[in-house]
């Protein structure tokens, strides 16, 4: 294994890093299916970019508690509607950090709202929210009791 295998092997051996590590892979997979339904619901539907921002995260966020609730945090919690609400919960708290952060970089780059730019203000608006959701959820939704 080389110098880069070690350093990998290295973080995962710290529990707070290999989970940030599988929280960020999970949230790559849901960043795919974030651009798909945002690019279908903007581009192929027509719907506004905010509607298209708010579906397409939603329907990101379900996909990605399963994922993490089984691989990320090997969660046991046998209330799985009780637990996927506290994820949906920092989801929307998320959607809100992802939507203000959108829109502000909207009024300060107005010519990127309406062509293909807009994705890389979405980019931008995925990794703020992507820390606030892995603490959030760390912390509350799966939360070790």
């Amino acid at each position: 294994m080389g110098a880069v295998g070690n350093l990998v092997q290295k973080l995962l051996q710290n529990e707070l890093i290999a989970k940030f590590i599988k929280f960020g892979m999970v949230g790559a997979s849901g960043m795919v299916v974030d651009y798909g339904i945002l690019a279908l619901c903007k581009e192929i539907i027509g719907l506004p970019a905010l509607w298209s921002n708010a579906i397409s995260f939603t329907v990101a966020a379900t996909s990605n508690y399963f994922l993490n609730r089984i691989w990320t945090f090997r969660s046991k919690e046998e209330q799985v509607g009780v637990e996927y609400t506290k994820f949906f919960i920092v989801s929307l708290i998320g959607l809100g950090i992802s939507t203000l952060t959108l829109w502000v970089l909207g009024l300060l780059l107005p010519e990127w709202n309406d062509d293909w730019r807009f994705y890389l203000l979405k980019f931008v608006a995925i990794v703020i929210t992507t820390v606030w959701n892995f603490f959030g959820n760390m912390m509350f939704t799966f939360r070790q009791r």
